[in-house]
């Protein structure tokens, strides 16, 4: 059982506070701008969050208030194309939206009866983590617009003279999990729980890093159609890619994870390596080995996640080195499986079997098209109610915008 787990209520107003704070320290300038034709402003997210939350939470009559036609147009996710969202209510105006919203959204939870019922609850803690999916997306966002989003300065080693880590693997045992999850706060693609078996595998006790990734780029992987399945390399032909999205050659961090990689050039890394990408129930398997016959919700136990732990929430604002959160590791020793970067795995986004969509087919349902790839483990800007080892993510293969690496597998 998770520790120390706070109140719906709690957890809604600390949420807030946090994206609030993304808020302040992205200039409104740079706010109504489209950074990336696949993503919306940043500032659209602000508004959308507010909009969803009274689509779902608010009354009625209530509701109009906050619903009229131009915000129906704007800020619903199936209104206008994402390049036409850029004329935007300025930011002062969205603040208030969002408090305008948040506050009648105060006063439903406290007339409610107490206890709620489950179904109640359920449905606000989703909201509160479409909210923390969408902070998300604001963050990789100001990544891509040069914004610095983090919270601390860095205390860890940036020396470019340290030595690179010892490329180590663990030993994953064969046997049975649970996967999924049946928690409160479980999506509807974590449901139901069930048992899993896994055969004995191999697992990379860290992230690739951007020093191992570099002998890839030295020994031309990006020019060898042999590393690359037939679909990842007609699109690195088609886009003429030569390197990760966000890669910095030379860089003072290169034992810190490569990340800005699509799930193709993941693929490619591994075969020139000899190994391949971990399916997902692997992956999982991984992050919740308790060395016992239950499955934990985090890679260390059932504490939440904290500084001592893991990279998150933007205490950083970028990646740490890969080898730095030793609490942070699972009963196998490895590294880094909630945090820092979210990593591909082989596996498509598939429902399980007896999914039944929550609160809508449009969550999750509509993207089991066997045309979306499943990332695990959460990033540094994910904030703490996104991170769990049966936390599912899903994009194209192709997709390098999120802050998603990997590790490997045989």
């Amino acid at each position: 059982m998770v520790e120390n787990i706070e109140t719906i209520g709690q957890a809604m107003e600390r949420c807030r506070q946090e994206t609030l704070r993304l808020l302040h320290r992205i200039p409104p300038a740079l706010g109504d701008r489209q950074w990336h034709p696949d993503f919306s402003p940043i500032d659209w997210h602000f508004g959308h969050i507010a909009f969803t939350e009274a689509l779902w939470l608010l009354p009625e009559p209530e509701r109009e208030r906050f619903h009229g036609p131009a915000y129906q147009k704007l800020f619903r996710a199936d209104g206008l194309p994402k390049a036409q969202r850029c004329a935007l209510p300025d930011r002062e105006a969205i603040k208030q939206y969002l408090g305008d919203v948040r506050g009648a959204v105060e006063r439903v939870w406290q007339s409610a009866p107490s206890p709620w019922d489950q179904s109640k609850t359920r449905l606000w803690w989703w909201l509160l983590q479409h909210e923390v999916q969408h902070s998300e997306t604001i963050s990789f966002l100001s990544h891509l617009a040069g914004i610095d989003l983090g919270l601390d300065q860095p205390h860890y080693s940036t020396d470019s003279q340290k030595s690179p880590l010892e490329a180590a693997m663990v030993a994953i045992p064969a046997g049975a999990f649970c996967q999924g999850s049946e928690q409160i706060w479980a999506q509807d693609n974590e449901r139901p729980a069930h048992g899993v078996e896994v055969e004995q595998f191999w697992l990379d006790k860290y992230p690739v890093t951007q020093a191992q990734y570099q002998q890839f780029i030295d020994s031309g992987g990006y020019q060898q159609s042999k590393y690359w399945t037939e679909a990842g390399w007609q699109w690195r032909s088609t886009a003429n890619i030569t390197a990760p999205l966000y890669w910095q050659p030379e860089s003072k961090t290169q034992d810190h994870p490569v990340y800005g990689v699509s799930a193709y050039e993941a693929e490619a890394y591994a075969h020139f390596i000899g190994k391949r990408l971990p399916t997902e129930q692997e992956w999982e398997r991984a992050a919740r080995w308790s060395g016992e016959h239950h499955s934990s919700t985090y890679p260390w136990g059932e504490a939440l996640p904290s500084l001592e732990l893991c990279n998150f929430n933007n205490h950083h604002g970028q990646t740490t080195p890969v080898n730095y959160y030793d609490q942070g590791r699972d009963q196998g020793g490895c590294y880094d499986l909630l945090g820092n970067v979210w990593e591909w795995t082989a596996s498509t986004f598939e429902p399980y079997k007896n999914f039944q969509p929550y609160p809508y087919r449009g969550y999750s349902q509509v993207y089991f098209d066997g045309k979306h790839r499943v990332m695990r483990g959460g990033s540094w800007a994910t904030r703490s109610w996104g991170l769990r080892a049966s936390f599912r993510n899903w994009y194209h293969s192709w997709t390098r915008q999120v802050l998603v690496g990997f590790r490997c597998a045989s």
